[in-house]
């Protein structure tokens, strides 16, 4: 028989069940492996757990956005100027209808005279999922919204051609017809105390009045008409000078009609060719705009530097002194407002059917005394010299002030700095030349800002502005 020696090592030994776990062991420390595994379940244990920290607040986040959008939407509707439902009351059932009305913590209403803001605070929490076994039960989450809708202040100069051309067809009534929508649509009602509109009705001249010169230091010859003459440098600026001594505008009348008219003098003289300065009286405009007739040349600059200096913060001591006196609205006081005012809007609309000519003045020689003055108040100038001069000394008697060349210029000059300052310019040539549509195109703040029209077209022309600034005075 044969022992278990005699099988030698062919004959395997019986392990015990812990040698043989000692003995797993010492294999799995030296494979690899074995630690591979452990660490690939320890990395998706946290990114398990991170993952489920994601989704809780993916959700928070979610529930957020839904409040935010909400609350945005709210404010947006209960802001606007022309909502008739009690504010609060609009961002109320807005949340009510998303199912959000237990969010909404507080609603703050400002209003103004011009202005609505509506801020809007909510509040929710969202459980969480994973979170919870960190002890973290619920997440908040918050939502601040805010609005504002703001009306505008709008200072307004209307400047507008009434030379002797606009007597061509039917030109001058259908100016009256725009510029009277003009007037009605930027002075509708809603408007009242906004809006201030300058009317500066130009031709060879512009008669701004003797209340506005009044304010001005100004050399008074006669008592006929209300313009003065200005040196080039002043259409450089937009400024009124006040220290600057002006001379008064010399009254005559030049044509060469061969009658002894003295209607169409080179400063208009009536009163319903004056500026009418700060006003928010349509009926009073419109009516003035009915009056306007067709006299004498074109001079755009002229037109264009009072419309700008009636816009610039210079001209507020003639403001404050004509509402003191009850010419102009009380609620204008402070205007022309300093440029960097963002809640006024300052504009220039100016409009022209002609370019720049010539423009001449009596030699001081022949203008220079009372007798002389009610000389020209009888006399056209040209019927006087035709009747009683020697054709040889006609030259004596006037020189030219402006041709077409420098009236360009400063017209270039005023527009210029006009822009500088930030007014917004608005042009439009009615039934120009290329060149006069050049030169106005030039001058608008930009090229859509330039209208070239031809007859009923111009209604068109003042509509679409109109309807924009009222669009512009809207921010939100």
């Amino acid at each position: 028989m044969k022992t278990q020696s005699d099988f030698g090592d062919a004959c395997p030994r019986t392990e015990t069940a812990a040698s043989a776990l000692l003995s797993y062991l010492r294999r799995w420390r030296r494979d690899e492996s074995g630690f591979v595994s452990i660490l690939v379940v320890a990395v998706i244990m946290v990114m398990l757990v991170f993952g489920g920290i994601g989704i809780d607040m993916m959700y928070a986040e979610l529930q957020r956005t839904k409040l935010q959008n909400t609350l945005d939407r709210a404010v947006l509707a209960a802001t606007d100027l022309d909502q008739s439902l009690d504010p609060e009351a609009v961002v109320t059932d807005y949340m009510e209808r998303m199912a959000l009305g237990d969010a909404l913590v507080s609603v703050d209403v400002d209003d103004g005279l011009n202005y609505r803001t509506v801020t809007a605070e909510g509040r929710m929490t969202a459980t969480s999922n994973v979170l919870r076994l960190l002890g973290v039960d619920t997440l908040q989450v918050d939502a601040l919204a805010q609005a504002t809708e703001r009306f505008n202040k709008v200072e307004i100069s209307l400047v507008v051609d009434i030379s002797g051309s606009m007597d061509d067809g039917d030109k001058l009534e259908e100016l009256q017809a725009a510029a009277k929508d003009f007037v009605d649509t930027l002075l509708d009602e809603g408007n009242e105390d906004l809006v201030s509109i300058s009317l500066v009705p130009y031709s060879e001249h512009v008669n701004a009045g003797p209340e506005i010169l009044s304010y001005m230091n100004v050399n008074w010859r006669h008592g006929y008409s209300h313009c003065i003459e200005m040196p080039n440098s002043a259409f450089a600026s937009t400024t009124l000078d006040y220290t600057t001594r002006f001379d008064q505008m010399q009254h005559f009348q030049w044509n060469y009609n061969g009658a002894n008219s003295r209607s169409d003098t080179i400063c208009p003289r009536y009163d319903y060719e004056r500026i009418t300065a700060f006003s928010q009286n349509r009926t009073a405009l419109k009516a003035q705009i009915d009056q306007l007739q067709p006299r004498a040349g074109t001079s755009i600059f002229m037109g264009m530097k009072w419309g700008t200096a009636l816009l610039d913060p210079s001209a507020q001591r003639i403001a404050s002194g004509m509402i003191a006196k009850g010419k102009v609205d009380q609620v204008f006081e402070g205007r022309p407002v300093a440029y960097d005012d963002e809640e006024v809007l300052k504009t220039v609309v100016l409009m022209t059917d002609g370019q720049h000519d010539r423009s001449y003045r009596i030699r001081s020689g022949y203008y220079d005394s009372d007798s002389e003055y009610a000389h020209w108040d009888r006399y056209n100038l040209w019927y006087y010299l035709q009747n009683y001069v020697r054709s040889s000394s006609w030259g004596n008697f006037y020189y030219q002030r402006y041709d077409s060349t420098l009236g360009d210029s400063l017209l270039d000059d005023i527009c210029d700095a006009a822009k500088r300052k930030g007014i917004l310019i608005w042009t439009i040539g009615f039934e120009v030349t290329d060149h006069g549509a050049n030169v106005m195109r030039n001058c608008a703040s930009s090229p859509s800002h330039f209208f070239r029209v031809e007859g009923v077209e111009i209604s068109e022309a003042f509509s679409t502005i109109a309807h924009t600034l009222n669009q512009l005075r809207l921010t939100q």
